[in-house]
């Protein structure tokens, strides 16, 4: 009797370390959006310039996720979440703060380190409380990833709007809701799990797993989209005022929100198949709506449509890797993990670099147009090999 409380103690106080985990890394990295448009002006950069210095971020994450894997079975996800949180507390109010590009695009390279460490680890540690408890605990714990989102990104564009010197009040704000979140969790952490199984720190995906791992990175890629260039969209090509150009990715997050915690009913009423398509071809199409509307309500619309079709397919995605045969299940979801965050790393330099040359409203055009040929030319080998 004694052990059987002992546990259900340690799932209670895992799912809160969990929940606040998700949390952190939404928070933090939707605090970051509404900073985008004002870092622009604060080191005079072009797009093709901003671009480059976006990368860092992507090379961040990509970097920190294999890295935290690795350590994360070594030193246990307490040790890994705890120091990638105290580098996001100091990291957040620079981003704020410096004017020199190259300094800031090291910042911002730490920044997405350590964004990258959280996120993997977060589901490291999601996964072994869902063990415990023995039912389905992912889906919430990743729909706390899209409260903080929506919470971060909506806090940051009201002291934007709102206070004077926004920009580095709404950084260091955000910092001081990590530093409770973070003291909040370090307790409820489970202990580190002994284990022998090697983790590689990169896995060549093979046969349905590319596939998968192709269509994460476009929806990484979409996602990345609205994150890094929404707010310079709205200021740029559809005449919103900065102060208030956060607002997009408001719209953005807090659609997300809704869908991942309706998206386990929508999921068992149409199959993953249905809904994995259907929402791949409603994003591209809500792409495309936001690059068509001309005033700021049809764009936020359009928005918040391509934010409900979005936000189920990377969980979808993940179920599916874990139910194929050609790969190990946990080689399999590094191996997608790598694939989809090459969307975070290359998408907002490629969007850089093509609105130079385009713009960026033809970009998105470009965008959704790519999104729905790949689409169909995965719906047709499937529909052929069946």
């Amino acid at each position: 009797m004694t052990n059987s409380l002992d546990i259900n103690a340690q799932i209670q106080r895992g799912k809160i370390a969990s929940k606040l985990s998700f949390f952190i890394a939404g928070f933090a990295l939707s605090s970051w959006a509404p900073l985008v448009p004002y870092a622009k002006d604060r080191l005079n950069a072009d797009t093709n310039t901003l671009g480059t210095i976006l990368l860092c971020l992507g090379l961040g994450a990509v970097l920190g996720m294999p890295l935290a894997s690795v350590l994360a079975s070594k030193v246990g996800c307490r040790k890994v979440i705890t120091v990638a949180s105290i580098g996001l507390i100091i990291t957040l109010p620079l981003l704020a703060y410096l004017t020199s590009i190259l300094l800031f695009a090291f910042i911002l390279f730490l920044f997405g380190l350590c964004i990258g460490a959280i996120d993997v680890t977060a589901n490291i540690h999601g996964t072994q409380v869902q063990g415990l408890e023995k039912k389905p605990l992912m889906s919430s714990f990743h729909g706390f990833y899209s409260i903080g989102g929506l919470l971060g990104v909506s806090a940051v564009t009201l002291f934007l709007a709102s206070i004077y010197d926004p920009v580095v009040a709404a950084a260091f704000f955000s910092s001081m809701i990590l530093i409770v979140c973070i003291i909040g969790a370090s307790s409820k952490f489970l202990e580190k799990q002994n284990t022998t199984e090697k983790t590689p720190l990169f896995v060549l995906p093979r046969g349905i797993v590319f596939i998968i791992g192709l269509l994460c990175l476009l929806v990484f890629l979409a996602e990345g989209a609205y994150l890094d260039w929404g707010a310079i969209l709205l200021v740029q090509d559809k005449n919103t005022d900065l102060s208030i150009s956060g607002i997009g990715y408001v719209i953005f997050a807090l659609a997300l929100t809704i869908s991942r915690f309706t998206g386990d009913y929508l999921v068992a009423k149409m199959g993953e198949i249905r809904m994995l398509f259907s929402g791949l071809c409603f994003t591209a199409l809500g792409i495309l709506f936001t690059a068509y509307s001309a005033n700021l309500v049809s764009v936020l619309i359009a928005i918040g449509l391509t934010g409900l079709a979005a936000g189920n397919l990377v969980p979808i995605l993940f179920s599916l890797a874990a139910k194929q045969t050609v790969m190990p299940i946990s080689h399999a979801i590094s191996a997608v993990s790598f694939l989809g965050y090459l969307g975070v790393l290359l998408g907002p330099a490629m969007i850089g670099y093509i609105a130079d040359m385009i713009g960026l409203n033809p970009t998105f055009y470009l965008l959704g147009l790519m999104m729905l040929v790949i689409t169909a030319i995965v719906a047709l080998s499937r529909k052929m090999t069946h």
